[in-house]
Order: C-alpha cells, then structure tokens, then sequence
C-alpha cells in the first residue's frame, strides 16, 4: 500500500474521530481516566471494566474512542498523587516519586507537574506516531520474537536493579532477590505446587497493587506524620503561581533528548506482552540515572530530569502496547486485554487485515491516544495551579484523608480483606527500608518480573532445552548487556578505588563490633529469611523450587559480602577526604559517596527515640483503621476513621472535622459503591446480624 493511500487513510480516521458524537465520547472518557488516575489504587482496569458494557451498543469508533480516551490519560493524572503525596496514583507513577515527591516538598510541585504533563504529552504523541509508523515494520520482528528472548528481556529489565540500588549494590541486589522471592508466593503454575500459602487469598499470589501502596505510600505519609508538617514546608514555594509549570516545561524541551529516548524505550518495551506498567517507569528512571550527567548525586533528591523520565516512557507505553494487540490480538498489558475485548464485541479480529483491509480502525485508534493524550495535558494544566496547593494542607487533615484513599485504593488489588493485611505488612517493611536506607526500588522491579521471568524461562527449557541460551543472537546479546548492568558499577568502583593518585589510609581486615547496628540486624533478619526459603523449598518439585532456591542461594551470598564488608573489611580513606564530615558521607561498603535513589528526609531536631514513638503510634492508628473495617465493614470504617483522626490526632475542630469527614465520605460512597459497585467484604458485624446486609442500605457491613 503505498504512502498516499496510507495518508488518506489517516485522514479518513481523523475525519471519523472528529465527528461531533465520538468527539465527545473521547472527552468524556479523558474526564473519567483523569479521575481514576488521581484516585491511589485505580486504574485503566477499574475503568475499563466499567465502561466496557457500555460500548457494546456503540459503533466500533465510538467503543474505541471512549475506550482508549481514558486508558491513555490515566498516566497522566496519576502523577498527581505522586507529587503531591508521595503515593502512586496507580504502580506506572512509583517511579515519579522519587523526584517529583522531593520537589513538591521543596515548594516545587508547580515546575514538577509543568514538566511531568508535558513529558506525558510528548511520550504520548511520540507512542501514537511509533504506532502509526512502525505496526507493518515491526510486524516481522515480533514474529521472530518467542519466549526465549521474552525471558531475555526479563532478566535485562531485573539488572537495572544494580542502578535503582544507588551507591549500595549490594543490597540492591539483595532486596532484588527479595521482590523474586515474593512473585513465587501461590500455586506454581508449571507443578501446581502451593507456595508459600498459608490461606486462600494467597493462592493466585500477591496482587501488586497493595504491595506498591505498602510499600511507597504508607512510609511517605508516616514521614509526614512524623515532621508533623505540610507537604511543602512553606508556602513561599511556586504551589500557586503558574511559573513553576512554565519552567517545567522548558526543562522538558531542555532535557528533549531525554524525552525521546524514554518515550521510544516506553513504546518499545509497552510492545512486549506482560512487561506492563509496573517496570517500565523503572527501567526509563534507571536509564536516566545511568546516562544523564550528574545524575548519581541529584537522582532522588528533587531532580526534574527523573520526573522527565518516568512520565514520557509511562505515556508512551499506551502507543507500544496497541501493537501486538492490533496485529497479533495478543494484548500487551491487562488493560488491553479489555481492548481487545471490546474489538472482538464489535466484530473486529485483530491481525494482518488491520494493517490492510482496516485501517480506519487502526488509525482511529492512533489518533484517539494522539487527541486523549493532547486533552488531557491541557485540562490538567488548567488545573495544576489548584492542585499544588494541596500541598499546603495540614497534615491532621491531609493525612487521614489520603489514608482513606490508599485502604480503598489497595483493596482494589483483588478485593479481599488480605489486601489491607499486605497493605500494612508491606507499609511497615518499606518504613524499615526507608529509615535503614535499603533501596525500595528493586523489590518492586523483581516482583513483577519475577513471574514472567520464571514462566518465560519454563517455557523456552521444555521447547528449546538448555541450548536457548547460546543459540538465539538476541538472547545471547541481551545476556551479554545484563552482565555488563550488574557487573559493571562493582568494576567502575574498584577501578575508582584503586586507580586514583591520591594517597590513603592504609585499608585493614578485622573485625569490627562497633559496625553492628540496625542495618546489619536487619541483614541478620534477611538472612534467615532466605535460610528458611532453603529448607522449606528443598522438599517441593524440581520445577516448583528452581527459582526460590536459585534466588535464595543468590541472595545468600550477597549478604555474606555484605556482612563480611561491614564487619571485617575497614576501606582505605582517601587523603582528600580527611574532615570528619566528609568521611561520614562515605558509604560504608563503597569508600565513595553515598548514591541513593530514594527519597531521603531528615528529620532535623528529633531524636531516634522521639521519631521511633510517633511511628509507632501512626501505625497503631492503621491498625485502628484496620480493626475497625474488620469489624463493621472497610466503607462505615472510613467514616469514623476520618473523624477521630482529625479531631483527636489533627487537633481540628468538631465542626471542620465533620464537615470534611461527611463530604469525603458521600465522595466515596457514590463513586465506589453507588457507581463502580465494589462488592464491599463481610465484617464481624454482618456475620451477627446477617439481616444486615439485607438491606440495599445496609448491606455496606
């Protein structure tokens, strides 16, 4: 077909999309994604799932229109809890809080959200035109492409974990195998062996959405908690002009370079079937952090340029991920999974007549994420100036209120009390992460890649063998650059150590009794985790313990050269870094600055002791929340849980406390209950009184 008529094509989708009716649709659907993108736990599931019925009456534009203008902009809004909070609105904006979280709390949040929309934006246009491009050449391409070179670029994706780890490696490495670890929770799918469950809920494994909020939210809001102060701490910043947005998006042209690369990584990688959101945020993060000057000692600590990344690859994903979906029908992410749902009700069978006989529709499609992504910026410019300022809201307030919305958000995962039990699990797990600096990053890249990895690998062994490894040029190529990401910071480390002209202290092997402290109890800890994973897997079949003992042996080892570092192993000091300061800020395992992506607070004039009490004490507020949902019901338990928070935690008044507390909870109320019809779990209090839940009214216990 040639260019002329795959032009005119185009314009006849462009034609067709902007009739007035299906115009409209597209904006509504944009309305609707932007909602559920800013509520912690939602997503481009929920909605879809929700809307899908809807389209069945519709014509197959219009179905497509609606559908793909929510799932393309909930990237987008999803940066704002990110920002503001410091909790992800869905897991494709983790990676936005490590920097876009630092500025907001600088007084920044208007430059982070100018930069990360139009990043968004240009991810998103940039992913729709690879599409528009590339679907009839990368056509041959994915057909070369099978399970052995999926499992490749599992295992590429897992060693960017040796760069989300900072200056400490080696426990990057190590909370890596735990994420694995983790992904082996529930029924094996090769055995049918029953991993690690202990009760029903973990049979099909740990969804990841409690596991993200536990992990990135609960902490960041206890740090909140803690300083018992405003996100931005003054109100000096830029969190009610327009000004910070404009600078943000000159960094964004600034950084075009940047943008480009991400965007086309997002689109490349969202063309993968089961690589998802969840990784592909990291993996621009750690590609940014890996080649943008400067970025080992600004990444995390407030850095624009990792918002940058993040958002343009998250955006861009939309685009990729239409490309198996369109030309094989192999959905490329859950959420397409829904797409792919609505083609086959409107009759349409995805493969090669798409890219022949229907190119309407396929260019309908591109121009729905090109117009989604071009509204939906726009609108939340428009409203980013009110946004950042809830960042000046007391945290009485602020942090019941968006408490409420992550216990909600995290029981979306697979809508059973257990979510909210891994919620605070995961929450106290990533608080000791935090305050021991132990990279949270890479237990969210092994979790996720973790089962694909260990399917992928299962797959290629029955078809292939063993010779997959060294027969397919891909595989051998992608093991080649994974060696080289995980190798190559402890290379570049040693060779800095020893290749420089400066004098040191002689270094010394001993042991060391003054290094033990909480960090390397919390090793010990580690230790006999994976000690326990040995011995209780060793008794499974071959295929069920393959992987959690091969992690296992591996994070085994780390650790004893981590341990071994810290407690024997005293490294020689250079001369040029003789204050007492400077020595301090060395890290401990590498004798060089101490890189760590992750967001840092320093809690200024409190002692250990007074942080370690007003921790314990947030926690035991969730564990109110939780007792309290369990026993009249997760909805009622919200209510009350915003009141006496407020009143007797925030210090506010009864009438602000009720005020705030009615209207955020009827909020709630009609969106979850009244519209998504979230089958709310059966409290103590129903199991009494089963008339109850008899009642439409009442059936919320």
């Amino acid at each position: 077909m040639g260019e002329v008529s795959l032009l005119n094509e185009a314009f006849q989708a462009l034609t067709i999309i902007l009739d007035p009716m299906r115009f409209g649709y597209l904006l509504l659907g944009v309305m609707i994604g932007l909602v559920l993108g800013v509520i912690p736990g939602l997503g481009g599931l929920v909605g879809l799932s929700l809307l899908l019925p809807f389209t069945f009456s519709m014509d197959p534009y219009t179905a497509l229109a609606f559908l793909l203008g929510l799932q393309s902009v909930i990237a987008t809004s999803d940066t704002i809890p990110a920002i503001l909070f410091g909790v992800p609105g869905t897991v494709g904006s983790a990676a936005t809080i490590m920097d876009g979280y630092p500025m907001a709390r600088k007084g920044e949040a208007g430059r982070a959200f100018g930069a990360a929309f139009t990043a968004s934006l240009i991810g998103g246009l940039w992913g729709a035109l690879l599409l528009a491009l590339c679907i009839p050449i990368l056509r041959p391409a994915m057909l070369y492409i099978g399970t052995p070179e999926m499992a490749a670029i599992c295992v590429f994706g897992l060693s960017l974990a040796a760069v989300l780890s900072g200056g400490s490696l080696l426990k990057g490495l190590v909370v890596a195998c735990i994420g694995l670890l983790i992904s082996t929770i529930g029924e094996d799918p090769q055995t049918g062996t029953l991993r690690w469950s202990e009760s029903i809920y973990m049979w099909a494994g740990l969804p990841v959405v409690p596991l993200a909020l536990g992990l990135f939210a609960i902490p960041e809001i206890a740090d909140l908690v803690i300083q018992r102060n405003t996100i931005a701490r003054s109100a000096g910043g830029d969190t009610d002009t327009s000004r910070g947005q404009w600078q943000g998006v000159r960094d964004v042209f600034r950084s075009y370079y940047l943008v480009l690369r991400c965007s086309t990584l997002g689109a490349v990688l969202g063309a993968v079937p089961g690589i998802g959101a969840s990784v592909l945020d990291w993996i621009a993060y750690a590609h940014a952090a890996r080649t943008e000057k400067n970025a080992a000692e600004t990444f995390g600590k407030g850095d624009v340029r990792g918002v940058i990344a993040s958002e343009s690859a998250n955006n861009a994903k939309e685009g990729g991920a239409l490309v198996p979906t369109i030309v094989f029908g192999v959905p490329g992410s859950a959420s397409m999974a829904l797409i792919l749902g609505a083609f086959l009700a409107q009759g349409i069978i995805p493969g090669p007549e798409m890219l022949t006989e229907r190119l309407d529709i396929t260019y309908t499609a591109v121009w729905s994420v090109a117009l989604a992504n071009i509204f939906g910026a726009g609108i939340l410019f428009v409203f980013a100036r009110h946004l950042a300022k809830v960042a000046l809201i007391r945290i009485g307030i602020l942090a019941p209120t968006v408490l409420v919305l992550v216990f909600i958000g995290a029981f979306q995962g697979s809508q059973q009390w257990g979510d909210l039990f891994t919620l605070l699990v995961f929450g106290l797990i990533g608080f000791a992460m935090k305050r021991l600096r132990w990279p949270r990053p890479p237990l969210i890249l092994g979790f996720v890649l973790g089962g694909l990895i260990e399917r992928y690998m299962f797959i290629s062994v029955e078809r292939y063998g063993a010779s997959w490894i060294w027969e397919r040029p891909i595989v051998v190529a992608l093991i080649f650059l994974t060696l080289i990401g995980v190798l190559g910071p402890m290379i570049r480390g040693f060779k800095k150590r020893h290749d420089t002209e400066q004098t040191r202290t002689k270094s010394t092997f001993g042991f060391q009794p003054q290094k033990l402290d909480a960090d390397l109890y919390f090793a010990f800890v580690l230790t006999g985790l994976f000690i326990a994973a040995i011995i209780v897997s060793s008794a499974w079949e071959f295929g069920a313990k393959l992987m959690p003992q091969i992690t296992s042996w591996t994070a085994m080892m780390l650790l004893v050269a981590y341990v071994t570092g810290i407690l024997f192993f005293k490294q020689g000091i250079p001369a040029a870094a003789g204050s007492h300061r400077s020595m301090q800020s060395l890290d401990k395992t590498q004798g060089r600055p101490d890189v760590h992506f992750d967001i840092v607070v320093d809690f200024a004039e409190l002692s250990s002791r007074e942080i370690l009490r007003r921790a314990i004490i947030y926690f035991g507020w969730l564990l109110f929340f939780l007792g309290l949902a369990l026993s009249i019901g997760l909805l009622p338990a919200t209510f009350f849980f915003l009141v006496f928070y407020m009143r007797f935690a925030g210090g506010e008044s009864w009438s602000r406390t009720l005020g705030i507390a009615v209207g955020l909870w009827a909020l709630i109320y009609v969106l979850f209950h009244l519209t998504l019809f979230v089958p709310w779990p059966q409290a103590l209090l129903g199991a009494w009184f089963p008339e109850l839940r008899s009642n439409a009214w009442l059936n919320l216990f």
